[in-house]
């Protein structure tokens, strides 16, 4: 007990050694002065990013996904590269190539914007099965293989990618292996009608982002990853997490249930959460809140023509498991 006891001091000693009460919280308070409205939306990014997930952000053109991406780059101090998908885009544009140099009498490897710290996937359904498919290897290993050589990639590394509804013309909607890599997907919307009159008499959001300075030093951002760890999951929340997960597989209402990558990720997101509300341990609300995110694009109903949003898909989880 005494051993116990000691180690939890330990761990929540060097939790409380790093909180987010000043770094974090100016991070979600500027961005809250660009993206308006959202600040829900924005701790779910930020937590899947201290997560050291990928994000994937599905919504219509117009609504503020690429700017949460560039601006989440800025006020973290990550080296950002974006990308814009078409429909003629190879995998070479996105690792690099070999190109011959003639005074050296060999091949030089030219990197491609996947080399950055954060990389914004912008309209990632419009590109061709085969160049999505060239993010794969990225997103999971954090390294690129070409010409026959493995590159590995700066740390730490994040991709998040924008996609527009699957409905909309020129789409090719992601594979569901592709989708699982992404540890969580989220919903802007449209602005309440307070918010987008704000946006109206406002300063351009792009002139208000480059006038921005990074809230975090460099490092920061991966000590408080390592952080993340450090917070505290009792055996009853992971109870939870794993009835949550159970019911989605028993259930009838989804054509399959969620995989063990999705606990992990559900586990790793609620501890990020949970520290981004200054706490060193996770409570269900914590799984609660992320739940959406994580769920929501994993979870395929079982029944043609049903659809549900990401809200709903986790409220009938949340209603059908009970707390431990």
């Amino acid at each position: 007990m005494n051993q116990y006891k000691l180690a939890r001091s330990q761990r929540v000693m060097r939790v409380k050694a790093f909180m987010p009460s000043s770094s974090l919280d100016r991070v979600i308070q500027q961005a809250g002065k660009v993206i308006l409205g959202k600040e829900g939306q924005i701790r779910l990014a930020l937590a899947c990013l201290l997560a050291k997930g990928h994000l994937l952000i599905e919504d219509l053109p117009g609504v503020g996904k690429t700017t949460l991406a560039h601006l989440l780059a800025k006020l973290l101090g990550l080296q950002f590269n974006r990308v814009q998908f078409t429909s003629d885009m190879l995998p070479a544009d996105i690792i690099g190539v070999s190109v011959y140099d003639r005074d050296k009498a060999s091949f030089k490897f030219h990197p491609g914007p996947i080399f950055a710290q954060l990389i914004l996937a912008d309209e990632v359904n419009r590109a061709t099965p085969k160049t999505q498919s060239a993010l794969l290897e990225a997103m999971e290993e954090h390294q690129v293989t070409a010409e026959g050589e493995t590159r590995r990639l700066p740390e730490p590394f994040f991709v998040i990618a924008t996609q527009n509804p699957s409905n909309q013309v020129g789409t090719y909607a992601l594979p569901e292996s592709q989708l699982d890599r992404f540890l969580m997907r989220i919903e802007l919307g449209y602005p309440d009608r307070e918010a987008e009159r704000a946006l109206l008499q406002g300063t351009d959001r792009r002139d208000m982002i480059s006038a921005l300075d990074p809230c975090l030093a460099p490092g920061e951002l991966m000590e408080l990853q390592g952080t993340v760890r450090n917070v505290h999951a009792a055996p009853a929340l992971l109870d939870y997490v794993q009835a949550l997960v159970d019911h989605s597989r028993r259930s009838p209402d989804y054509a399959s249930g969620l995989s063990p990558r999705a606990a992990l990720a559900l586990l790793y997101a609620s501890r990020a959460w949970a520290l981004l509300e200054g706490r060193d341990k996770v409570i269900p609300e914590d799984v609660q809140a992320v739940l959406p995110g994580i769920a929501g694009h994993r979870l395929r109903p079982a029944h043609d023509g049903v659809h549900r949003s990401s809200q709903e898909t986790a409220r009938s989880l949340i209603d059908a498991v009970a707390i431990p």
